[in-house]
């Protein structure tokens, strides 16, 4: 708990002088003040986070957090557990979403197994951090103890502590484990008060039976442990998962760290909710990635405070949104360090 207190205590509000600053350089930009729309709000977001006014955000790495759910026994996802490790392998091998839409960006991705429920021994590539072998059933009791919900967390403290020293300058997060939305779900239900109704969706594609069914685990879960709504890392131990602890971990460190972070849909969402609950001043370092067709999405990007990129009907995960989003926040960026000005270019205003 004490270098997540440090890691809380490092996280400052974005400078908005830093903010006035950057956009005055975009306005002596060869273009009508403001064309470029929300290219501009992340040039001059990105330049208020880094203390730069040449932001370099050439080096991108997106994290893929794994792990397992003990809530999928009841039967909540159309795929089993042992599609985790399969699709992990997926990843390493160059072949999953989030490899070939990293590649079109220029963004490196690193494999996190965080709670996978299989041993990978010393598969090459792979960050081995697991903490344990997936989490508990969460309608039947806590989905992790706090000790493995603290572990998970500075898993991704470290993790953006490692950017910071490599000189990264634009950070994604992305996750793997079937049964994940459940969680997440859940989260949001607990953190919000809206009915479980309002805020679950199917997930991979389950249908209305199914989907009624994941409404009930859920209200089960919440039910037997009763998460308190005002400790966000209450609920994060009792109803979460080890790649949204993990992934909560890495927006608080790169927030700590003034890197930015972009999260990509449902299950990203729900780690970075936990992270600005922990903290108001974590929202100022989030970039949303996009909109996901999960219902609850919505609700949690609304109580963040973040306005989605893209909005592009996806349900993937893995750091896909995010990583799409980073090239049009690196196209910003590049518009900041690189487009003339009038004086330059001998353009009258």
């Amino acid at each position: 708990m004490d270098c997540i207190k440090a890691t809380l205590d490092r996280i400052k509000p974005v400078n908005p002088d830093l903010l006035e600053r950057a956009q005055l350089l975009l306005d002596n930009k060869t273009k009508p003040l403001g064309s470029l729309g929300r290219l501009e709000e992340f040039a001059r977001r990105v330049s208020a986070i880094s203390g730069s006014q040449q932001p370099d955000v050439s080096k991108k790495v997106v994290f893929t957090f794994a792990g397992d759910h003990g809530i999928v026994e009841e039967g909540v996802s159309l795929f089993p557990k042992e599609v985790t490790p399969q699709m992990v392998l997926n990843f390493l091998s160059g072949g999953a979403g989030i490899n070939v839409l990293a590649r079109h960006v220029g963004a490196d991705v690193r494999v996190v197994d965080v709670g996978v429920d299989y041993d990978f021994a010393e598969v090459t590539g792979l960050i081995h951090k697991k903490v344990s072998n997936g989490t508990q059933n969460f309608a039947k009791g806590p989905a992790m103890t706090r000790e493995e919900m603290l572990t998970a967390l500075n898993v991704g403290i470290e993790l953006a502590e490692q950017c910071r020293i490599e000189g990264v300058g634009l950070v994604g997060t992305g996750e793997m484990g079937i049964g994940n939305t459940t969680p997440s779900s859940a989260i949001i239900a607990a953190i919000s008060g809206k009915t479980v109704a309002e805020v679950t969706h199917r997930g991979t594609g389950i249908g209305d039976e199914a989907l009624l069914n994941k409404i009930r685990v859920i209200e089960q879960g919440l039910g037997i442990n009763k998460p308190d709504p005002a400790d966000p890392l209450d609920v994060l131990t009792k109803v979460g998962g080890l790649e949204i602890a993990a992934i909560a971990g890495l927006v608080l460190g790169c927030a700590a760290n003034s890197i930015p972070v972009v999260i990509d849909g449902f299950i990203s969402t729900a780690g970075a909710l936990i992270a600005s609950e922990l903290h108001p001043n974590v929202r100022d370092y989030i970039f949303a990635a996009h909109q996901s067709v999960e219902i609850g999405h919505r609700f949690m990007l609304e109580r963040i405070g973040a306005r989605p990129i893209l909005d592009l009907d996806f349900r993937l995960g893995e750091g896909t949104g995010a990583a799409l989003a980073m090239g049009l926040i690196e196209a910003g960026v590049k518009i900041l360090n690189e487009m003339a000005t009038f004086e330059q270019a001998g353009v009258s205003r």
